[in-house]
């Protein structure tokens, strides 16, 4: 039987259950993947706030 196990998230090396990643180079991938997630969530939260935010100020100018 395998021992349990888990995989790096990054390249996919198995790992035990208790490390994150399987190197320090996969922690720091991981770290800035997560960052640039991070950045993209909040750009894309502001786009949606800026449509609507222009959305109802066009429904209120119209009357």
């Amino acid at each position: 039987m395998v021992e349990p196990h888990k995989h790096c998230p990054v390249c996919g090396k198995p790992i035990p259950l208790d490390k994150r990643t399987c190197s320090p180079e996969c922690e720091r991938i991981l770290i800035e993947n997560h960052e640039r997630i991070k950045k993209t969530r909040m750009v894309m939260y502001l786009a949606l706030l800026a449509f609507i935010a222009v959305w109802i100020y066009m429904m209120l100018s119209k009357h």
